[in-house]
């Protein structure tokens, strides 16, 4: 009996592997953004709260994220601003060349483009190693040069979410127009999350910090900073956010150890 059951059983999975194959990927974050509060064992808690990722600011968009797994990511890369060695996940958005490269190192494993071809978005949704890797698109501005005639290049822009560690890290990329109530749907729960606080290039400093407040991160990671006076921006988001100015480039998170007030982190060891 017990070898019929198991050749049932055997069957049954060989049957569900490839239709299980076919599903699309589940984000963790979306799920938690949207379900009610639950009890959640300890045990598991604990499993996720205690791992770490260590976040590395390169300079000017580019953070690199490295995963307890060993998956080292490179946020909006061009290849100019590099930290030890070379990453095995890249992302890319097309403001310009300071945030892409069409031409980077034939041994990063997985380039991920912030935008589609043939005017379709782009479309990223999957797990590399211990992290899944989503995107949420956005238009962007054209540039001198660019005349086909419209203002703005729809889904040209990808806010890219990691999911890792128990934590879900958004890079809200080359953002140039305030963020919908779909958009902020399709994001989703963040616990840190990177802003370009340049106020010119991408949007002004009070339409990021509207986004800044309502996304709710524990903690944000200022980007694309030039010489943006860090007092005008934390004085737009307002007092519910702590600052904390480090002397290094780098620093290490766990679930467990998210402040508990929202917190901007400064690393100014670029």
């Amino acid at each position: 009996m017990w070898r019929l059951v198991s050749a049932a059983l055997a069957l049954f999975g060989a049957v569900l592997s490839p239709a299980l194959a076919q599903q699309p990927q589940r984000s963790e974050c979306l799920a938690m953004a949207n379900a009610a509060p639950r009890a959640i064992p300890v045990a598991l808690r604990q499993a996720a709260g205690t791992a770490e990722v260590e976040i590395t600011y390169a300079g000017h968009s580019t953070y690199f994220i490295d995963s307890p797994g060993g998956l080292r990511i490179a946020t909006d890369y061009s290849g100019a601003y590099q930290v030890g060695r070379l990453p095995d996940v890249v992302t890319m958005n097309r403001a310009h060349s300071t945030h892409y490269s069409l031409f980077p190192d034939k041994r990063i494993p997985h380039v991920l483009h912030g935008w589609g071809e043939d005017g379709k978005p782009a479309i990223v949704s999957e797990r590399i190693s211990d992290t899944f890797i989503r995107n949420v698109t956005t238009d962007i501005r054209r540039y001198f040069g660019d005349d086909a005639g419209t203002d703005m290049i729809r889904d040209g822009n990808s806010i890219f979410i990691f999911e890792v560690a128990g934590l879900c890290i958004g890079h809200l990329g080359h953002l140039h127009h305030k963020l919908d109530d779909s958009h902020f749907a399709q994001i989703g729960r963040l616990d840190i999350v990177m802003v370009p606080i340049d106020g010119t290039y991408t949007m002004s400093l009070d339409g990021i910090s509207d986004i800044t407040r309502r996304l709710r991160a524990s903690v944000v990671l200022p980007m694309h900073r030039f010489a943006t006076p860090l007092d005008d921006f934390m004085r737009r988001i307002g007092q519910q956010f702590e600052i904390d100015r480090r002397s290094g480039r780098s620093f290490r998170m766990s679930r467990d150890a998210l402040p508990s007030k929202p917190t901007v982190i400064i690393l100014d060891g670029v």
